[in-house]
């Protein structure tokens, strides 16, 4: 059984789930982009060790940025590392879904004699940008914060609702949809809204080039294991993702059926495969 934990990490509140024994063998699960800790609900108690599965910032019941702010990409590796600090891990083993891979993956680069084992479920690092229109996408994105300001939050008259709608919005069954759900959602007087923050949906302004990521993969030395799902996720396929996958240097990687929350519909291949 899973237990709720709250941590303070650089003055700022964190929430999230976690599993097993403090002081055993630690593992950091980090989730995806709108997700939330209760997305390795199912994996979590699977694997071996003291599992922590954090709400990100701006996520679940996390804190969120101050008003007037971004969710600037590089930041989460900066809060990462504050929990993981805070904790008084000096190593660990961290796994990432996604957005949550992503993550791992600075991380992993920026502090390699402190990560025992990377493991990447659907993800290959950030994603990157080669536009020739920078100028162009840093206005969109000035422009979509603008008129973000001027919406109210979409209420839900019941939970069954926000499920209907995170269906909706595609890869999730009913079951995996009312975990994420459960946890997402905050009361108010006419029903229930999202607890995740608005300006998670603004588009970045300025990404990393492909060739800073493809170094920065390749400053990982942590054992890596990756799962990706069959059919292939579009981002995660073709020749840009192949160069990644080299860049990574995998000690394993495993293609399973499913889509790309395969580690909650399908926790238990997943686990096989991670192989803690």
């Amino acid at each position: 059984m899973s237990e709720n934990f709250k941590r303070s990490a650089s003055g700022q509140r964190w929430e999230g789930l976690r599993w097993g024994k403090e002081g055993d063998a630690p593992t950091l699960l980090l989730h995806g982009w709108l997700d939330n800790a209760a997305s390795f609900s199912a994996l979590a108690p699977l694997l071996p060790g003291y599992r922590v599965a954090a709400d990100l910032p701006g996520h679940g019941r996390s804190f969120h940025r101050p008003a007037g702010t971004w969710y600037h990409f590089i930041d989460y590796v900066f809060d990462v590392v504050s929990l993981i600090d805070a904790f008084g891990w000096k190593r660990l083993t961290l796994i990432g879904h996604s957005m949550g891979g992503a993550i791992a993956t600075l991380i992993a680069a920026a502090y390699p004699d402190r990560i025992d084992r990377l493991v990447l479920i659907e993800a290959l690092g950030p994603l990157s940008r080669d536009s020739q229109d920078l100028a162009g996408d840093l206005r969109k994105a000035m422009d979509a914060r603008r008129l973000l300001a001027g919406k109210r939050l979409t209420v839900h008259a019941n939970i069954d609702s926000a499920v209907r709608a995170r269906i909706a919005a595609g890869d999730l069954g009913e079951r995996a949809a009312r975990t994420l759900v459960e946890r997402a959602l905050k009361r108010v007087p006419d029903g229930f809204v999202w607890r995740s923050d608005p300006r998670q949906t603004l588009p970045t302004p300025i990404r990393a080039t492909e060739e800073q990521y493809l170094q920065l993969l390749g400053a990982i030395r942590a054992p890596t294991t990756i799962v990706l799902a069959d059919p292939q996720t579009p981002y995660l396929s073709g020749p840009a993702a192949d160069k990644r996958i080299e860049a990574l240097r995998p000690q394993r990687l495993v293609r399973l059926p499913g889509g790309h929350h395969l580690h909650m519909d399908d926790a238990a291949s997943v686990a096989t495969a991670i192989g803690l």
